[in-house]
């Protein structure tokens, strides 16, 4: 039997004995697969309700299958929190703990006053934008004090200080209560009533808003020791002998489960592990308190047992560069880190390369990486690290860039300047001389619109077209001969002019103006040329005959390249193919184009290379 351990019994009922006084009755299940013939034995702890410090007793079961216990000693009219646990006579191990039972004592009637009734705190919370001060207050029974019997209800007043005109009250059955206070000093007092009487009074100090508290805790610290969790702290001032310890989880919303203690004549506290969650971290924050004034709190975190974070920390890559990086993380929610984060550790990896580590304190939230590779693919995760282990964060990929922003500044600087080296020399340029700059960029272009020719008319305008034309005449087929040739053996016909070639038949209203010929819905417009004068369809043509005198400076170029005597011969016969010309040829009307407009047709005259040499055989 010594290696047999059982299961726990299991309570069933904690009541008190009537007529029986500060005493309850506990009574159990052994446990079914504890042998009938073994006699068990017994460890019971119990404690009242406000308390957290657990008394134990040791008792052997006398009458098999009669499982119970009268536990005496009690304080009157009070809750109590029993647990129980068993082990076999020769056995060396006990069954785990039962559930926690709860009975009252019964009533005694009215018992001395404790000193302290309730225990009374409150929670400051910052004032709103018209002023009032929102302040919760917190009450319950003072720590090992009597209690007349169950408690009907709590009487709360309040007022200013010096001012007791002001004086508010309040009723409720809750241990709290919600107050809305002005910014200045306050006195808030609270009393338990129940059928047999009062409870003595608790009074509490709310100070000003303007008001400093004074400090004198110069460190704390808290330690695991076995199953309990003790907190420790120095003071300044050996007058102060009263404290208020609060405790809650750090959680990232309001936290809903707020707990505090009274601590008299001692600089240290003390809480049974199991009372608090593992894997929660605690704010624990203690208060000195001196009279009626509450000093400045220190405050510190602890848990009661730590673990991995069930998470890792978001992590990205920021300021890519050429050979540099920076791996920035978020820190990981309160309730996912299950412990105090000790470290970060960066783990960096190029792809098919050696991987490297660097580990940080657990204040850094960020990290550079150098000497990596251009144009290279990395992977990266950080893990983040309690006293019991780490967790990674999901990897991330990056790529370093294959030219830094540094170089294309470099770059964009030497092609600016470049360009502003040329562009200085040419505003100048520009500033000395505009007139050449702006024909180099912008040359002119005529303008028909602005012609000078729309200004001509009459003999004026024949005259200037008829020097034109010849020039132009006499220009052109200067530039067209490019070296001598010989005239060919028609060459008279070919010289022959056609007075048709310089005019334009017209088509008018009126003798020396355009005329309109709407043809296909346009509107056509012809001039009469200057070469002869208007000549009606239908009549004979009474002009001055037209001279057949050539010009010196044509006949110049129709002699050129050629022997004097087919010179003279070729003049003369142009003579007489003009002078055959008669008025009737010049006046045979020709049907006007209706696609050009003031056109002049011109005849072009090749002259041959053989000009000279079919010249004599003519002759």
């Amino acid at each position: 039997m010594q290696g047999v351990k059982t299961e726990p019994p299991e309570i069933y009922s904690v009541k008190p004995v009537l007529g029986v006084k500060r005493m309850v009755q506990i009574k159990w299940k052994r446990p079914v697969l504890a042998p009938a013939s073994t006699t068990l034995k017994y460890m019971l702890r119990f404690r009242t309700v406000n308390s957290a410090h657990w008394m134990e007793i040791n008792f052997k079961e006398y009458f098999f299958g009669h499982a119970t216990y009268n536990l005496m000693g009690l304080q009157a009219f009070t809750e109590y929190v029993v647990a129980l646990q068993c082990v076999a006579e020769k056995s060396m191990f006990w069954s785990g703990w039962s559930q926690e039972k709860m009975g009252t004592t019964e009533e005694e009637g009215k018992l001395v006053p404790s000193p302290h009734g309730l225990d009374l705190w409150r929670v400051l919370r910052p004032a709103m934008v018209d002023g009032r001060r929102p302040v919760q207050l917190l009450w319950k029974k003072a720590r090992e004090a009597p209690v007349l019997e169950k408690t009907l209800g709590y009487n709360i007043w309040y007022f200013p200080e010096n001012n007791t005109n002001l004086t508010e009250t309040r009723n409720t059955t809750n241990q709290q209560l919600d107050l809305y206070l002005g910014g200045k000093t306050y006195w808030v007092s609270v009393i338990s009533y129940n059928s047999l009487g009062e409870s003595p009074v608790a009074t509490l100090r709310i100070p000003a808003i303007d008001e400093k508290p004074f400090q004198c805790i110069e460190a704390m610290q808290a330690c695991l020791t076995q199953d309990q969790l003790v907190v420790e702290w120095q003071s300044s001032a050996p007058e102060v002998d009263t404290w208020m310890v609060e405790w809650c989880p750090d959680l990232d919303s309001e936290p809903s489960d707020f707990s505090w203690e009274s601590v008299s004549w001692a600089r240290n506290w003390t809480i049974q592990q199991d009372e608090l969650k593992p894997f929660w971290c605690y704010n624990i924050s203690v208060y000195p308190m001196l009279g009626d004034r509450v000093g400045e709190p220190y405050s510190i975190q602890a848990y009661v047992k730590e673990g991995v974070p069930s998470a890792g920390p978001v992590t990205k890559a920021e300021n890519i560069g050429v050979k540099t990086v920076t791996i920035t993380w978020k820190e990981i929610p309160k309730s996912q880190r299950n412990g105090f984060i000790s470290n970060y550790t960066i783990f960096y990896q190029a792809e098919d390369g050696e991987e490297f580590s660097k580990t940080v304190n657990s204040s850094i939230l960020q990290y550079g990486l150098e000497s990596l590779t251009r144009t290279t693919s990395y992977t990266v995760q950080v893990m983040a690290s309690t006293s019991a282990g780490g967790t990674n964060s999901t990897r991330i990929n990056f790529k370093t860039l294959s030219i830094s922003v540094l170089e294309i500044f470099l770059i964009t600087s030497l092609v600016g300047g470049g360009l502003l080296i040329l562009i200085i020399p040419m505003v100048a340029y520009g500033l000395k001389k505009p007139n050449k700059l702006k024909h180099l960029c912008w040359p002119d272009v005529p303008n028909p619109a602005e012609s000078s020719i729309a200004t001509w008319h009459g003999n004026d305008f024949k005259a200037k077209l008829n020097v034109k034309e010849f020039d132009e005449s006499v220009n052109t087929h200067e530039e067209r001969i490019l070296k001598p040739c010989s005239a060919p053996s028609d060459l008279i016909d070919k010289l022959v002019v056609n007075i048709e070639n310089f005019l334009e038949e017209v088509s008018t209203e009126e003798p020396g103006k355009g005329q309109e010929n709407i043809l296909g819905g346009e509107k056509n417009e012809y001039v009469t040329s200057p070469y002869r004068p208007y000549c009606p369809s239908g009549k004979n043509f009474k002009e001055p005959s037209i001279s057949t005198e050539i010009p010196s400076g044509k006949s110049q170029y129709l002699c050129s390249g050629m022997p004097e005597g087919n010179c003279s011969e070729a003049k003369e016969q142009l003579l007489s193919s003009a002078s055959s010309l008669g008025p009737d040829h010049l006046c045979e009307e020709r049907a006007p184009n209706p696609y050009l407009k003031n056109s002049v047709t011109t005849r072009e005259f090749l002259v041959s290379e053989k000009l000279p040499d079919q010249t004599e055989r003519e002759v």
